[in-house]
């Protein structure tokens, strides 16, 4: 792997076998290894971006295939009608680990609240 390229450029380049389940033109999408959720798939683009405002503001085409193809997992998870979270980390802080961006969509069950847990 060069320096510049990511695990997730590996894995849409097929260096890394991935469980995918859903992959288009600019899209590619496959199942988390670490689930925190029954159904757990990252769909990321294949044009890299760091993250989700790098994305935003490069190419708002791009994260509209994004959320389109999160959409398209979740009718094929079957959690179109019993809902579904999506949720991108951006940067550190909030836990993004590949800098390039990359949605979870997460269902099957129900999800609790996320963020950091209430205080008594």
């Amino acid at each position: 792997m060069s320096e510049d390229e990511t695990l997730f450029e590996r894995i849409i380049g097929g260096e890394i076998p991935a469980d995918v389940v859903h992959q288009d033109a600019s899209t590619f999408a496959f199942r988390d290894i670490r689930p925190q959720a029954r159904v757990h798939v990252l769909v990321v683009p294949r044009k890299r971006y760091r993250n989700l405002g790098e994305l935003a503001a490069g190419d708002p085409q791009l994260l509209a295939d994004v959320a389109l193809a999160c959409r398209k997992v979740a009718e094929r998870e079957g959690i179109l009608e019993s809902g579904y979270r999506v949720v991108f980390n951006t940067d550190s802080d909030a836990g993004q680990t590949v800098f390039h961006v990359h949605a979870h969509v997460l269902g099957g069950e129900p999800l609790g609240l996320f963020g950091a847990p209430e205080e008594d």
